[in-house]
């Protein structure tokens, strides 16, 4: 449960930080989901971006801009915030799911592109319904900006989500004591 609490602070700090470049703001938002989701798999890693999501609904200013509310939500860009949850689940699950290959960087990478996809949809969907824009320029503010920033993240992630999550493993395992061997 801490590192729940951990990632969900974590991306509660880093996601009011941002650059706006249009309707839909730049930040890092992405990659702590990524990691998360990554490190923890799918279930602990939707529950940390859950618990970001109600925080943020409940007027905490851990959205872009320092915002919180459920009006920031209902606004133009609740898309993507509601859209993180599917990201983090299929990050965590695509990710977690090739057994044989856990710790290797593509099966990360895999569930994290999946996750965009996800993520793109929903925000870009949402979009289209709070402003009325047509597909072509939804895409062309949501989704184009975004496509070469969020390939880095996915790839710093997809190197260090197996690392965390071995990381996280060895400390599960010997209950935060350092090992005597």
């Amino acid at each position: 449960m801490a590192i729940i609490a951990l990632f969900a602070a974590v991306i509660c700090v880093v996601a009011p930080f941002s650059i706006a470049i249009g309707p839909i703001p730049l930040s890092l938002t992405t990659l702590i989901i990524y990691l998360a989701a990554g490190s923890l798999g799918w279930r602990c890693g939707v529950i940390s971006v859950v618990l970001y999501v109600i925080l943020g609904a409940v007027g905490l200013p851990v959205f872009a801009n320092f915002e919180g509310g459920f009006q920031k939500i209902a606004g133009v860009t609740g898309g993507f915030i509601i859209g993180y949850i599917p990201c983090a689940l299929a990050t965590g699950w695509i990710g977690g799911s090739f057994q044989k290959n856990r710790g290797r960087i593509w099966p990360c990478a895999l569930g994290m592109a999946a996750g965009t996809v996800l993520l793109y949809t929903c925000g870009t969907v949402w979009f289209i319904l709070q402003t009325g824009s047509s597909p072509a320029y939804a895409l062309a503010v949501c989704v184009i900006p975004f496509l070469a920033g969020d390939a880095i993240k996915i790839v710093v992630a997809g190197i260090a989500a197996p690392r965390l999550r071995s990381a996280i493993c060895t400390l599960r395992n010997t209950g935060g004591r350092k090992r005597e061997d």
